[in-house]
């Protein structure tokens, strides 16, 4: 059997898939990059916001016509059935299974019971907040091999009022340290130069199994690992983040000065209905204490606009925040309003129109600053890793940069580059949100 495997939304998706794709291939299954010559497809969706559920259905449903040829199952895992499996089952009938987020590794098991019950929809569903410890799955990799995912821990418990995460992946749950320092030598045996650690919020990794917080530790034994020359950091939340943390990024040349670290919002009010709990001051006493600790650090983040009650006021203290603290990396959501969330009941609900019309002021300023930055670093030699090539280009990041999410430095083509290398390049110009590099006529690798 030939199975083809769509991957949307996360990162934290991506390693699903992969933990689906080891054991689809324990049992012969072979994939392949085509959709249409598939005999078996799944769609591993996202869910968190309706753009998210949009392009999840919108992709089931493409693939389902494939039925008229050769597919013959069709199975949706993940955050989508994981809210929504009888209204899947029930109204998309070319769907043969679904899976939810507690249940990967029962991918076979699907399959197995779909050919002996061929004309029954199957669900394999549970009730993820039932899940109180981190389940080892193993996996494959499914990234470039320089770089590859590290998820550290499972589920959240912040609980924000817009936010239906804690209900489709459950309560916080940290993976044990020698497992994750495990799969960690096995990824840099595979030849993984960069680690890119991930959890919905890796800030209070190892609260709930060691009773502290033992982020910093986790990195410190991570570090000297032989062959990763990076270690990147995403979904830090502010809350937690001490001195010591960031004592430690000035510190260990591995870690990326980089830091994804959503706050949604910078207004009080607007924090609070969040339940964001922290305030805006803190958010920027952070920020600020970062930039003196940690010079050059780069920060990525997300702001939601169009929140229920989100006055002038409001919106006109983010606008002043993104123009003054000048965020390098920042992306913008107009409010999605999920049902099963606080928020979803709250008054003073904000009309669409005046959501994008909120965004695209936002996206104008972060243009400003996108540019400022990119012209402030032009001049520079800055060491980047070679990801892929354009034909024209090699695209390539440096640590300022996560891949997928922000831009790319394109280096010209040059016959003693390869994908993976790490070299240095010269910054010489942008062009809005791509960075224009040159090599020296010496590499380092």
């Amino acid at each position: 059997m030939k199975a083809y495997l769509l991957s949307l939304g996360c990162s934290k998706n991506l390693v699903d898939s992969e933990t689906m794709i080891y054991n689809l291939e324990q049992e012969q299954i072979v994939m392949t990059n085509d959709e249409e010559d598939a005999e078996l497809i799944i769609v591993n969706t996202c869910a968190f916001i309706g753009d998210a559920k949009e392009e999840s259905i919108d992709s089931i449903l493409a693939l389902a016509q494939l039925k008229e040829n050769k597919l013959q199952k069709l199975i949706v895992t993940g955050c989508l059935p994981q809210r929504y499996a009888e209204e899947l089952l029930k109204e998309i009938p070319e769907i043969d299974g679904v899976i939810g987020t507690g249940r990967y590794e029962d991918v076979v098991e699907l399959i197995r019971q779909l050919d002996e019950k061929p004309n029954q929809n199957l669900s394999f569903v549970d009730d993820i907040l039932q899940h109180k410890i981190y389940k080892e799955l193993p996996r494959v990799t499914s990234t470039p091999s320089h770089y590859a995912y590290l998820r550290i821990a499972e589920g959240c418990d912040h609980h924000c009022t817009y936010c239906i995460i804690p209900g489709i992946r459950g309560q916080y749950r940290s993976r044990k340290k020698e497992d994750i320092l495990t799969e960690a030598q096995w990824l840099s045996q595979k030849g993984v130069k960069e680690l890119i650690v991930i959890a919905e919020d890796i800030s209070v990794y190892g609260m709930d199994l060691y009773g502290k917080n033992e982020l910093v530790p986790l990195l410190k034994e991570l570090a000297p690992i032989d062959g990763i020359e990076r270690i990147r950091l995403l979904y830090v939340y502010p809350n937690h983040i001490s001195d010591e943390f960031f004592d430690l990024m000035a510190n260990e040349e591995k870690i990326c000065n980089y830091i994804d670290m959503p706050i949604q919002h910078i207004s009080d009010p607007v924090l609070k209905k969040m339940g964001r709990r922290i305030t805006g001051d803190r958010i920027k006493e952070i920020i600020e204490k970062a930039r003196e600790k940690v010079p050059g650090i780069v920060f990525r983040t997300s702001l939601i606009v169009g929140f229920p009650g989100e006055t002038e006021e409001d919106f006109g203290a983010l606008c002043d925040f993104v123009t003054e603290y000048k965020i390098e990396r920042l992306g913008v959501f107009a409010y999605s309003r999920e049902e099963d969330t606080p928020a979803y009941k709250l008054p003073d609900q904000i009309p669409e129109k005046i959501k994008l019309k909120r965004k695209d002021r936002i996206m104008k300023l972060q243009f400003k600053n996108v540019k400022e930055y990119n012209e402030a670093i032009i001049g520079k030699k800055i060491e980047v890793i070679v990801d892929d090539f354009d034909g024209i280009f090699f695209e390539s990041r440096s640590c300022s940069e996560t891949v997928e999410i922000d831009p790319v430095i394109l280096v010209k083509y040059d016959d003693r580059i390869k994908i993976g290398d790490i070299i240095e390049c010269t910054i010489v110009c942008h062009s809005d949100y791509d960075i224009i590099g040159e090599i020296e006529s010496e590499l380092t690798e």
